[in-house]
């Protein structure tokens, strides 16, 4: 009995010491060159709809059930999904719009589970007629979640997937 109590313990004082060091928040964002002006690519961004055409999920789930209330560019705009495992279920808000500057958004996941994070697409000048646009997302990770993050790298698993859709939006604006 003692020694069950003492591997008990163990668990409980690893996990505690785990919960300590583990990552308390992630940052994952990707940049790319487009060769149009930041209004061009600012107009084309503040629309949610806009997303399904170069958003890499989209493509994972082509029979995802979607769903938009309020108006589209307007700050309380939802966009709403249920999809495959893949992609899941969940919405996207529009919190926040600074013209030809940034679009952020919360982002809620509803399936295949709760959390809550914080997304945004930043544009700014990067040369004559040129802009370079950063997507990104941002977030905290609540205990126990938290220690996952110590064997889950936030930054490999979400940044390829930011990476191939950058490039769609690229090819979208350039034709």
């Amino acid at each position: 009995m003692t020694t069950i109590l003492y591997i008990l313990a163990g668990i409980v004082i690893l996990v505690i010491i785990l919960g300590m060091i583990a990552p308390k928040s992630y940052n994952v964002s990707r940049s790319i060159k487009v060769s149009q002006p930041v209004s061009v690519v600012f107009e084309y961004l503040k629309y949610l709809k806009n997303q399904d055409n170069w958003s890499p999920w989209g493509k994972r789930d082509p029979d995802m059930k979607k769903e938009f209330v309020g108006t589209d560019a307007e700050i309380g705009a939802i966009s709403k999904w249920e999809g495959n495992k893949d992609v899941g279920s969940g919405e996207q808000e529009i919190t926040r719009i600074v013209e030809n500057e940034v679009i952020e958004s919360q982002l809620r996941f509803l399936k295949p589970w709760k959390s809550q994070s914080n997304a945004y697409l930043k544009v700014k000048e990067a040369g004559a007629g040129e802009t370079e646009v950063t997507w990104g997302f941002s977030g905290n990770n609540k205990f126990p979640v938290s220690i996952m993050m110590l064997f889950m790298n936030m930054d490999k698993a979400v940044g390829k997937d930011f990476e191939e859709g950058l490039a769609s939006l690229k090819d979208i604006l350039e034709k």
